[in-house]
Parts: C-alpha cells; structure tokens; sequence
C-alpha cells in the first residue's frame, strides 16, 4: 500500500501584469506541500511568491510515500530550470522579489515529469524549451 507523502501543485496566476496574463497558459507555479493546497494559497494576493496576485490550482498529484517531498520539489525544479521565468516583482514593501516556482511549461510536460516521478526516471531529464519537450540527458545535448 502506498502512502501518501504530500501533493505536487500546479498553479496559474491571475496576475494582471501583462507579460504574465499574455502567457497565462504557459506560465505555471510548480511546487510540493504536505499540507492542503487551497490553505497554501490562501494569501497568494498578498504574497510575492504567488506573484502578488490570486492563483488557481490546475492540477494537483499525490507523492508516493517513500519520497521525501521536498527532495522531489528540488529535482522537479532542477529539471526545468531552463525554463523557470525570469520576472522581477516589488514585494508589497517595495522590495523587489525574484520568485522561483514558477516556470515557461505547458501541463503536457508536467504530467511527463509526473509520468517520469512514477518510473524513477525524473533524474535523467531535462527540459528543453527551444523544442518545448522533456529530453533523456545525454541524447540531445
């Protein structure tokens, strides 16, 4: 029996800042938490984290017990780190945040990562955003 470790997210901004709401079908937040998702999110507006704006969930996934989740959320990030947005925000005291959960990735390649966390194999991909697909390293490079 598997147990249930945590929940991989996947969120999409609300935001109204023009770049973001232009790419809102690609611009997606990644992350893993053990507690309940909606509570997570619930100050997303006043968190620049969350891009100081509302978010909704897109799609949530359950992590196998035997891993440990924020391992998984470092790995999961380190494949897509090609692709994670380059966006300064002002944190609502004026200090600007650079957040770093969120990437350029359509939800087709989220669920090949999570396809890839299931088989054990996340480790051996990269994502390539020039071809927009999930690549076996070494094959591509």
């Amino acid at each position: 029996m598997e147990i249930k470790s945590g929940s991989i997210y996947v969120l999409q901004s609300l935001s109204d800042h023009p770049y973001i709401k232009e790419n809102k079908n690609i611009i997606h937040k990644i992350g893993v938490t053990t507690g309940k998702v909606n509570k997570r999110i619930t100050e997303a507006l006043k968190d620049a984290t969350y891009l100081l704006a509302n978010v909704e969930v897109v799609a949530t996934y359950s992590i196998p017990g035997n891993i440990v989740p924020h391992k998984l959320e470092k790995l999961i990030h380190k494949v897509l780190q090609s692709a994670q947005l380059d966006i300064v925000i002002d944190d609502r005291f004026g200090n600007p945040v650079k957040p770093q959960e969120w990437f350029l990735v359509p939800l087709n390649i989220v669920d090949q990562i999570i396809l890839r966390i299931k088989d054990s194999t996340l480790d051996l991909y990269n994502y390539n955003p020039v071809t927009g697909t999930l690549e076996k390293m070494g094959l591509n490079e």
